[in-house]
């Protein structure tokens, strides 16, 4: 590989080479404020995967190494997701009881297939695969998701065992067991849950009135979480919660992460293959929300990404989140944001963010022994915000009803089944509305807008037509899936044209391709025609079609000629 190769897979190398003290200003202050956002939120997102506590600040540090040294965004912020983490558990509940050292290497096992599928498509320049998740299939599926990671929590809320796992299992166990809740949990996450959404909707304003520094109290307001946190612990200890029956974390390992080879070595080769679907769509959900967020903050800061880069970046953290016994990662938008508004400059700002969760995972993990579970869980419920979409329903509604109908369908099916199922359907069912509506495309027939050259359809225009010449416009592509819809079409418009009608001419400006099939069906229509004393002709056929028609000898055959702009062939036909 030479140094363009190294410099195109290793973006570090390129912007390394100026990086100074102002850049280190901005990088600091920013990954200061990522590590106070990242521990409560990567300990509650361990939760949330049903992994220990520590894998979550696991899932945080090395992740953001790789990406900083692999990625091409200053401001991407790499670690655990909610998304991605109840996706995990789901996946690998499958396969592994949770709570067993098996469910923590197989977790780790789907991060490192998520990480190596990333990694190859990124290599083979694969981020078209992303087009399958259709915008409305993604946000029905996100709003389920949503929703399952609330109902998740209660358990954790109520402090009594609920099973989950899609809408009619919570029910009815919720039903069963909601009069065993315990009443110091309860209390205690609807603290927790109180304290939350008034310093998210108060504090920063507060402290500005007080006279604070904007930039002082949105750092303070950004740390809410995380002083809630240190809050509950301490009332925690000094109450004597956890000897009263409420969950807390419980002893959290010090230490940075070790290699888990021995038990991803481990795992069986059924495990691996179970897990391939689940990895794939994973790894198509992580790059589609990875590009959108880098995309997005990209423009805002007039720089530029490389998709296929970001793609072997994310999957370089997902292998690093897996050796280090984790579970997959991701972007989170809300991480992104505190590194753009914290004047984040080079992906250095990852580089020690890493390093400050590092330093608390050797020297203050001991602290957070006394952590209430209903503390963190409150925390997932207040970060759901982002993720239920119930607007997009309609918005669906208006557009098109086939979105609506993926929008709809992958909502239920994901919100009832459960996550891989529903996924699976959005994308199936976005593949078929696409080749049915494909399938039919719109036909227009055309006429000539007075005192122009331009050709509109009779339907919702004013326009001049000639009896003896037919303009039909296809708006959409030629393929086998539409191909017998076009001659059925052509037949159609041909019977209900004027008896004098002797000339069809088909407008091709929207046609950017054509196959084997639908050359078929182009000649059974020429000889349809030409059976009834009517010649075929083309219009505004765009080049790489003409290559194909070339290639054949459709063009000696054709009963008519090919046109180069529509105008000209209806003023020539018209005289005939």
């Amino acid at each position: 590989m030479d140094s363009k190769g190294w410099t195109s897979w290793f973006p570090v190398l390129r912007w390394s080479r100026g990086y100074g003290r102002p850049q280190m200003a901005g990088d600091l202050t920013a990954a200061a404020v990522l590590t106070l956002l990242l521990i409560p939120q990567s300990l509650a997102y361990a939760l949330l995967a049903g992994m220990p506590a520590v894998t979550g600040l696991y899932a945080a540090m090395l992740p953001l190494v790789v990406y900083a040294l692999m990625g091409t965004s200053p401001v991407l912020g790499v670690g655990p997701a909610a998304l991605r983490s109840i996706m995990s558990l789901a996946a690998v509940g499958a396969v592994a009881s949770a709570g067993s050292a098996e469910f923590v290497a197989t977790s780790a096992l789907l991060a490192l297939l998520v990480g190596a599928l990333l990694l190859l498509m990124g290599t083979l320049r694969m981020g078209f695969i992303a087009s399958f998740l259709s915008t409305p299939v993604l946000s029905g599926f996100v709003t389920a998701s949503g929703l399952l990671i609330g109902m998740s929590q209660f358990t954790h809320l109520l402090g009594t065992p609920l099973a989950s796992g899609n809408l009619w299992v919570f029910l009815n166990s919720l039903w069963q067991q909601a009069a065993q809740a315990q009443g110091l949990t309860v209390a205690v996450a609807t603290g927790a849950l109180l304290a939350l959404w008034a310093t998210k909707r108060w504090l920063k304003a507060l402290l500005s009135r007080l006279g604070l520094p904007p930039g002082a109290a949105d750092l303070v307001a950004k740390a809410a979480p995380l002083l809630v946190m240190l809050a509950a612990i301490a009332l925690t200890s000094v109450l004597g919660w956890a000897d009263r029956g409420l969950a807390v974390v419980g002893d959290i390992p010090q230490g940075l992460p070790a290699l888990a080879m021995g038990a991803l070595l481990n795992v069986s080769p059924g495990t691996v293959q179970a897990l391939l679907l689940p990895a794939l769509l994973i790894a198509m959900l992580t790059f589609v929300e990875q590009i959108s967020i880098v995309q997005g903050l990209a423009a805002k800061r007039r720089e530029r990404v490389n998709p296929s880069a970001e793609m072997r970046a994310m999957g370089g953290a997902n292998l690093a989140a897996g050796f280090t016994g984790a579970f997959a990662v991701g972007a989170s938008f809300s991480r992104s944001v505190v590194l753009h508004e914290g004047g984040a400059r080079t992906p250095t700002a990852g580089l020690l963010a890493a390093l400050l969760l590092a330093l608390t995972a050797l020297f203050f993990t001991p602290w957070l022994r006394d952590l209430p579970l209903a503390v963190l869980a409150a925390s997932i419920v207040m970060a759901l915000g982002s993720l239920i979409d119930l607007r997009g329903f309609s918005k669906s509604w208006r557009i098109s009803r086939a979105d609506f109908a993926a929008h709809a369908l992958t909502f239920a099916v994901t919100l009832l089944v459960d996550l891989v199922s529903g996924l699976m359907t959005g994308v199936v069912v976005s593949l078929l509305m696409h080749l049915w509506i494909s399938s039919r495309p719109h036909i227009a027939v055309v006429g000539n807008v007075p005192g122009t050259e331009h050709y509109r359809n009779v339907l919702r225009h004013e326009v001049v037509t000639h009896p003896n010449v037919l303009g039909l416009r296809v708006d959409e592509s030629l393929f086998f899936a539409n191909a017998r819809y076009l001659e059925d079409h052509v037949a159609e418009a041909v019977a209900a044209a004027d008896p004098g009608l002797r000339h069809v001419v088909l407008q091709c400006t929207a046609v950017n391709d054509i196959d084997a099939s639908a050359l078929d069906s182009l000649v059974v229509i020429m000889q349809r025609l030409s059976d009834q004393g009517i010649a075929l002709h083309l219009s505004e056929v765009k080049g790489p079609v003409m290559d194909r028609l070339q290639r054949t000898d459709f063009l000696q055959q054709l009963s008519g000629q090919v046109f180069l702009t529509h105008h000209q062939a209806i003023t020539a036909l018209a005289q005939d």
